[in-house]
């Protein structure tokens, strides 16, 4: 027994990593539900995908990771430039030339010389110089599930064709390519580029069963593209069709990662895809982390670079950085952390008592809303507030450009665009009826403080340029009206009127008096701590007698949804890629459809003048003009309410007190290059907070020590009671 104690005692720890991993340089996050879909970088866009892909590839451009407002800097490229103009004649044009006049903004991008991509088998040469691993058949692949499982590994320096190269794979039909649609519209000869791809990949295919997984190597090196050329091995030129400011933001994305032609070989070979090597669980970058452990819906591991080049932490930002500790660093070489370890935790509270724990450095890195849930359960009780203080949890709040809103689906009959022009009518007074019943106001203003913001009114957040939203007194007329000098949402009989002329009195179709029933795509399982919010959600659709049937699905399914255009109304977020008001007006372009042309825009909006608006928008510099026809924009989709404007949620992260350097943003996609941590003081706390409650143990082994003991008392009065009673039998018995 006192062995079995001193096991028990020797195995009480609820830590749910392996010994000793507090000590290490190693950043521990998580992730819920499933593995990212996309880790390739022309289809990767949603948030939980930037988590990874932003930490092992390099774009041309990223963002200061101070300074406010945002501030482009040079990545993979040497440095920031301007572009220059020509006319149609090819004549070089003057910097303020008017945008009607220029044919073509020229890019010419210097490349970083010397930087080298992490190690990959792709890259592997015999001493003749020729590709190990280009060449595999299934028997030679064997049973090997990772790249790592190669015995050889090899890399080489980024060039500018590897930029030529990402810009050609948009065009492919083999992955979802998100960005295509715009993209081929700016890029010159892009579009043209797809049809012949598309020709050429139909020619490869051709006698293959449809549903093949290996696919003969769709090599884009073989025809050149002329928007984009490398005119020597560090200089990249891109042609862009007319003038387009927004360029230099869209250079800050991973779709203006490199993609090395070798990697891209290697994964298209037989196998690859059923044993799951592929772009989407082991993407090859320049960046500071590579991915080392891929395990489905389980976890992700990304190490350190090896050949990772120099990088250093800024040295430049606001007196509120240097007070808040974030220039102490100045100088130094990035990354600081040696790994990231992300574990699959399914559900919100488990996750926050992982981090109450020490478990988890930050909860996650795909949410901007952690830090404003915890001061939420902060502000709630003071006994939480002295516990968060005593462990020196830290919760930076800052405004950020992102939104939360509730969309319709323009193709669905009932809650879209309508076949004809009494259909479009009806159906857009029932949309701006559900828009004004759903009072963002109360539900994220003040019953769901943890995932708390500001009502919004259209498209474009405050904080970027052509955003009214900040400004005093204006409102969406649709769902808001003015009151004694205050804006407030319009009334509910208000809405139910819109609800008469829309067909559908008191919640029930007029013609046949059955009720509307709207299916509500939701972007994920339902757990107990969204529940609340769903349940929220069909009330204010009960406000004017309509069902709301809740249809949650897991991520990767919801992306199914959208993308096959199966859905309804949809609850869905935006976090921008860059701070510019075409982020986020691009969503509801025409020609950016998401069931149409695996764009972004979810709810397949479609109209006319908007989307010559919209063209107009993107040759415009900020400034008067812009704003203009941003504000008329923002009038048409207001009327035609394709969203329920949703809310503007605050933004904030949470770390622990070990992790420095911490400053939440939603632009900014690759911050752990810049966290430092304190292992010791982590094993420390986490020792601490911890501790293994003895007692119920001991209490346990005496149980068992004293059932033993009456067990075996009991046994023995057994036993001598029988030899007793034999002795006294009576005489005669047989």
């Amino acid at each position: 027994m006192a062995v079995l104690f001193i096991g028990l005692l020797s195995a009480c720890n609820n830590s749910p990593y392996w010994a000793g991993a507090g000590k290490e340089n190693t950043l521990f996050i998580s992730f819920d539900e499933r593995s990212p879909r996309y880790l390739d970088p022309t289809s990767s866009y949603t948030s939980p995908e930037g988590v990874y892909v932003y930490q092992i590839t390099e774009p041309l451009y990223g963002y200061h990771y101070l300074k406010r407002p945002y501030q482009l800097i040079p990545r993979a490229a040497a440095e920031v430039i301007k572009p220059y103009y020509l006319d149609a004649q090819g004549q070089r044009l003057p910097e303020d030339a008017p945008a009607e006049k220029i044919a073509l903004s020229v890019y010419d991008v210097p490349i970083r010389p010397g930087v080298m991509f992490a190690p990959s088998p792709a890259f592997a040469k015999d001493p003749q110089g020729q590709y190990y691993y280009h060449h595999l058949t299934k028997a030679q692949l064997g049973d090997k599930r990772s790249p790592w499982q190669f015995e050889h590994q090899g890399t080489r320096e980024l060039v500018a064709d590897d930029f030529v190269y990402a810009l050609k794979r948009h065009a492919t039909p083999r992955t979802e390519a998100p960005i295509y649609g715009l993209f081929s519209e700016r890029v010159l000869g892009l579009k043209e580029y797809g049809a012949l791809i598309r020709e050429e990949n139909a020619k490869l295919l051709k006698g293959l069963p449809e549903n093949t997984k290996d696919k003969p190597f769709l090599d884009f090196r073989k025809w050149p593209l002329p928007g984009a050329e490398a005119v020597n091995p560090h200089l990249l030129r891109i042609r862009i069709k007319g003038k387009y400011p927004q360029w230099s933001y869209w250079m800050a994305t991973t779709f203006l990662s490199p993609i090395p032609w070798e990697v891209d070989a290697f994964y298209a070979q037989p196998g690859m895809a059923e044993h799951g090597i592929s772009w989407n669980q082991w993407p090859v970058g320049t960046g500071p982390y590579m991915m080392t452990e891929y395990e489905q819906d389980r976890r992700h591991v990304m190490s350190r670079n090896p050949n990772y080049h120099l990088d250093t932490y800024p040295c430049d930002g606001s007196e509120e950085d240097r007070a808040a500790g974030l220039l102490a660093d100045c100088g130094k070489r990035l990354p600081f952390i040696d790994k990231i370890v992300a574990t699959l935790v399914k559900e919100r509270v488990p996750r926050k008592e992982l981090f109450k724990q020490g478990y988890l450095d930050v909860p996650d890195l795909e949410r901007g809303d952690w830090g404003v849930e915890f001061l939420a359960d902060q502000s709630d009780s003071d006994e939480v507030a002295d516990f968060f203080h005593q462990r020196g949890f830290r919760f930076p709040r800052d405004t950020d450009p992102n939104s939360w809103y509730l969309g319709f689906n323009w193709l669905d009959p009932v809650v879209g665009n309508g076949s004809t022009p009494q259909q479009h009518e009806r159906n857009r007074k029932l949309r701006q009826a559900l828009s004004i019943a759903i009072d963002w106001e109360e539900g994220y203003g003040q019953i769901f403080k943890n995932r708390g913001g500001v009502a919004g009114f259209g498209p474009v957040p405050p904080g970027v340029f052509g955003s009214r939203d900040a400004e005093p007194g204006y409102f969406n007329p649709v769902t808001h009206k003015l009151v004694n000098g205050k804006v407030v949402r319009r009334s509910i009989e208000e809405a139910r009127q819109l609800m008469v002329e829309a067909g559908y009195p008191d919640g029930r179709d007029a013609t046949t008096g059955r009720p509307l029933v709207l299916n509500y795509d939701f972007m994920r399982t339902v757990t107990p701590e969204v529940k609340a919010e769903n349940d929220w959600m069909v009330k204010q659709f009960a406000k004017l007698g309509v069902q709301l049937d809740v249809r949650a699905t897991d991520y990767n399914q919801f992306q199914e949804k959208l993308r096959q255009g199966k859905h309804q109304i949809y609850w869905w977020g935006w976090f921008a890629d860059y701070p510019d008001a075409e982020n986020f007006l691009f969503l509801l372009y025409g020609p950016n459809s998401k069931s149409k042309h695996e764009g972004e825009n979810s709810s397949n909006y479609q109209n006319d003048e908007y989307d010559q608006l919209f063209q107009t928008m993107q040759t415009l510099d900020d400034g008067p003009e812009k704003r203009r026809v941003v504000a008329r924009m923002l009038e048409i989709v207001q009327k035609d309410a394709p969203w329920a404007w949703g809310y503007w949620p605050f933004t904030g992260q949470a770390f622990q007190h070990w992790i420095y350097n911490g400053k939440p943003s939603i632009v900014v996609r690759d911050p752990v290059r810049f966290y430092r941590l304190d292992a010791a003081e982590r094993a420390s706390k986490q020792a601490e907070w911890n501790r293994p409650v003895w007692w119920p143990l001991l209490v346990l082994v005496l149980g068992a020590v004293a059932i033993v003991w009456a067990t075996r008392r009991s046994f023995m009065a057994r036993e001598t009671a029988t030899a007793r009673g034999q002795a006294t039998a009576p005489g005669g018995a047989d």
